[in-house]
């Protein structure tokens, strides 16, 4: 089992790479010391990426995992507002979609079928700051995204799956928790903690690796119950 991951070297990525590795799958990870450097940021760098990964795995990958992406503010008035949303939208959701698209083609020309995690966020549901709107907009465009696969190619073996956290003790949850004022959206999760990283990424192997078939098509909440659907 060869799994390409997308923003391996920290937070969610790392845990998640942890956990497939020790499952036994071999994992080809983006962003890392022993990854594959790749910018999502530059229109090339998703494809880059895909053939460099798929050289490195000998010519057939399994499961592609999307986590890559970035959380950057982007109050209203700032004069670079849209440049901001393009670039979210653009490492977010364009990046992940061009990923996808290679994988669904890599699986039909081989006439097998394959596996899609797209991390996603609880934003996607129930939308987040004003000052990030792009944000929200680019991952509930992932969930889309992840349901359009599932629906267009269950047939052919291929399956497409999302999770959505909510806040998670990463580097970048922390920085937000502090600048919004973390006691006052601790109280708004039932639960009265954020998640851990290995939580997300236990999730994310089940559904890389064992979740049914039938599954395809699911998103998966892993926000202690700040938002419910």
């Amino acid at each position: 089992m060869t799994i390409l991951l997308t923003g391996s070297s920290r937070g969610i990525g790392a845990a998640i790479h942890t956990a497939l590795t020790d499952a036994g799958a071999s994992v080809i990870g983006h962003g890392t010391a022993s990854g594959i450097p790749a910018d999502f940021s530059d229109p090339e760098g998703p494809t880059a990426l895909w053939n460099a990964a798929l050289e490195q795995a000998g010519g057939a990958i399994d499961v592609l995992i999307n986590n890559a992406g970035v959380f950057e503010a982007a109050p209203l008035g700032d004069d670079d507002w849209t440049a901001q949303w393009e670039r979210t939208m653009r490492i977010n959701l364009t990046a992940s979609a061009e990923l996808c698209r290679l994988a669904v083609l890599h699986w039909q020309a081989r006439g097998v079928g394959g596996r899609i995690v797209n991390i996603a966020s609880r934003a996607a549901y129930r939308g987040d700051s004003p000052a990030h709107w792009h944000y929200a907009a680019s991952k509930a465009g992932m969930v889309a995204m992840t349901k359009t696969i599932a629906r267009g190619y269950a047939r052919e073996g291929i399956l497409a799956f999302a999770v959505c956290p909510g806040f998670t003790m990463t580097g970048m949850a922390e920085d937000y928790l502090s600048s919004r004022g973390g006691d006052a959206l601790l109280a708004d999760i039932p639960l009265g903690r954020v998640a851990a990283p290995d939580e997300i990424a236990a999730a994310a192997k089940f559904l890389a690796l064992e979740a049914p078939a039938s599954m395809t098509g699911s998103v998966i909440d892993v926000n202690g119950a700040s938002y419910v659907r």
